[in-house]
């Protein structure tokens, strides 16, 4: 495919990228503005959802996915703009605290299913009305190889993208009917913050090289939506060669 016919896929959809101005939100709405969509990316940080929104010629709005009225004001911004919502990449996240459950606070557990399962579930529920009325539509769910592996010091986190895993299998089934897709992807080692945030040793740059990219995510999940609306791909995973995990 040429640049020219990779530009068109998404032509006329208009899609949200929550969390969109760094990491892997960022690497998503490029892949999905390159084919045409326009992308609205939205995030806490009102600075550098500016500097990314000029660079690859996106929209933004100043959001907090777990506060639904902020859920509000961004769909009703959106449709008033452009008239639809087609895409929802649900990709807000972090790892708020990575230590065993006897060492977090209350408020730390509390955040990250909220940050985690709760803000996606209720982008999911508003994506869900609009979608059902226009008869088409699709949501990604980004979730983690952790809703699958367990490993010490990751509880809650694991816990909320297993959960967001499930909410996007029964939510697949309630709008299947009404020809709107859901899909999670499940991406492991990421070249993006999410360590650093997290309080995590950071890798080595070259291991950091050799991780997922935030492009590598972007390409996966756009070629996700170009899918015909026939199909639907129910979720998959995403590992970087270098991780090894025994027993996968």
């Amino acid at each position: 495919m040429d640049a020219t016919q990779k530009n068109r896929t998404l032509a006329g959809r208009t899609a949200i990228v929550t969390g969109g101005a760094r990491g892997y939100g960022e690497g998503i709405a490029g892949a999905l503005r390159e084919r045409g969509a326009t992308v609205w990316i939205t995030g806490r940080d009102e600075k550098a959802l500016k500097k990314v929104a000029t660079d690859l010629d996106l929209r933004w709005i100043k959001a907090d996915v777990t506060v639904p009225g902020d859920w509000d004001r961004l769909f009703q911004s959106v449709q008033e703009a452009s008239g639809s919502v087609d895409i929802l990449v649900n990709n807000a996240g972090g790892g708020v605290r990575i230590a065993p459950l006897t060492e977090m606070s209350d408020d730390e557990i509390m955040d990250s299913i909220q940050l985690n399962l709760v803000g996606a579930a209720f982008g999911c529920r508003r994506a869900a009305k609009v979608m059902k009325k226009q008869g088409n539509g699709i949501i990604v769910n980004i979730s983690s190889v952790c809703q699958r592996q367990a490993w010490p010091g990751w509880a809650p986190y694991s816990a909320a993208k297993a959960g967001l895993a499930q909410l996007s299998n029964c939510l697949f089934t309630e709008l299947r009917e009404h020809g709107v897709r859901v899909t999670t992807v499940i991406p492991s080692w990421g070249a993006t913050e999410f360590l650093d945030a997290a309080g995590l040793e950071a890798r080595s740059a070259e291991d950091n090289a050799k991780c997922i990219q935030p492009g590598d995510l972007g390409e996966l999940v756009a070629h996700v939506c170009e899918l015909p609306p026939h199909l639907v791909t129910q979720d998959v995973t995403l590992w970087p060669m270098i991780q090894q995990v025994e027993p996968l």
